[in-house]
């Protein structure tokens, strides 16, 4: 199972932009559908966004048109392009690592949407 750690959240006004990186270490990256969750306070968490082994790519309703996921295997790295961004955004974002051994979590980036 790979590692990941999570990095580029922050604060940022409505309609603004982000990226987040997910970068993995310690196996295989490109064996391992990865995916974006998101929980804020009180909520569970939910799928964001999620990318296949072979770069197919989905969404929640909610981020469609606005978040695009991206992975470079070279670098062992996902990405999560934020546009648009509403205070409803506001979350922990965290990174999971799919693959035949087993699923992997970061600790996850703050990313607060406030005027």
């Amino acid at each position: 199972q790979v590692h990941t750690v999570e990095s580029g959240g922050g604060v940022v006004q409505p309609g603004g932009s982000l990226r987040l990186s997910c970068a993995a270490s310690g196996g295989r990256f490109s064996a391992n559908a990865m995916g974006w969750y998101r929980q804020a306070p009180g909520n569970e968490r939910e799928l964001v966004a999620h990318i296949t082994i072979g770069s197919s790519t989905n969404y929640a309703d909610s981020v469609k048109g606005r978040f695009t996921i991206s992975r470079d295997n070279a670098k062992s790295t996902v990405y999560l392009q934020m546009n648009s961004l509403r205070p409803e955004d506001t979350a922990r974002y965290y990174c999971r690592a799919d693959s035949s051994r087993g699923a992997s979590w970061g600790r996850g980036t703050q990313v607060t949407v406030s005027s």
